[in-house]
């Protein structure tokens, strides 16, 4: 084992924002796993989730050169913000959002529409309906406000705890899960407003 693999995150920033290449190597080489699987839980797809992991730290690199990194102590955090930045970029260019593929109600919400689709064995007719299903719930979070957009899309679409979700975002725990709440109320007066049922 190597100096360079007993320093933590922030020392070999530092020593890479000074000069030493191969900093940056250890901290990928640390990262990558989690991060790789992070993307690809989003992405849904290989090729995009090997071209936004590429892409991630193409401007992890360019951050660090010019100096502009500040987010001491929480590098990863701050990693997966860019990425999922990236990704949400991708999905609004494309005009479409992660394929949902159900959701747990473990926080004592009243209300989660993510727990209408389930993932049992289907008939043709019933995977007709979940599609569109599926296709009607993606129209709707593509309304919701970006903050609480986001937010969903950590807690439902890759599993994050909201103590994940509030340091990758940067706000506090309370304000994720208000976010959480909010985009829930939201997404239920739009089921109400377009007469959407989202059942079989």
């Amino acid at each position: 084992m190597n100096t360079q693999q007993l320093m933590d995150d922030q020392q070999l920033v530092n020593l890479y924002m000074k000069g030493t290449e191969t900093a940056l190597e250890t901290l990928i080489h640390r990262h990558k796993r989690r991060l790789f699987s992070y993307i690809m839980t989003i992405a849904g797809d290989r090729d995009l989730a090997e071209d936004v992991f590429q892409e991630t730290f193409f401007k992890v690199i360019n951050t660090l050169r010019k100096g502009h990194y500040n987010e001491e102590g929480k590098f990863l955090p701050w990693v997966e913000r860019i990425s999922h930045n990236l990704l949400i970029d991708h999905f609004r260019k494309d005009n479409r959002m992660p394929t949902i593929s159900g959701g747990s109600n473990e926080d004592g919400e009243d209300f989660d529409i993510f727990d209408l689709i389930n993932n049992g064995e289907l008939t043709v007719e019933e995977e007709i309906t979940k599609s569109q299903i599926n296709k009607d719930l993606r129209k709707l979070v593509t309304k919701l406000p970006e903050d609480q957009r986001e937010v969903l899309i950590m807690r439902h679409y890759y599993d994050m705890s909201f103590k994940e979700i509030a340091e990758s975002t940067n706000v506090s725990i309370n304000t994720a899960l208000g976010r959480m709440r909010y985009a829930l109320i939201n997404l239920r007066k739009m089921i109400v407003e377009h007469d959407l049922v989202l059942s079989f």
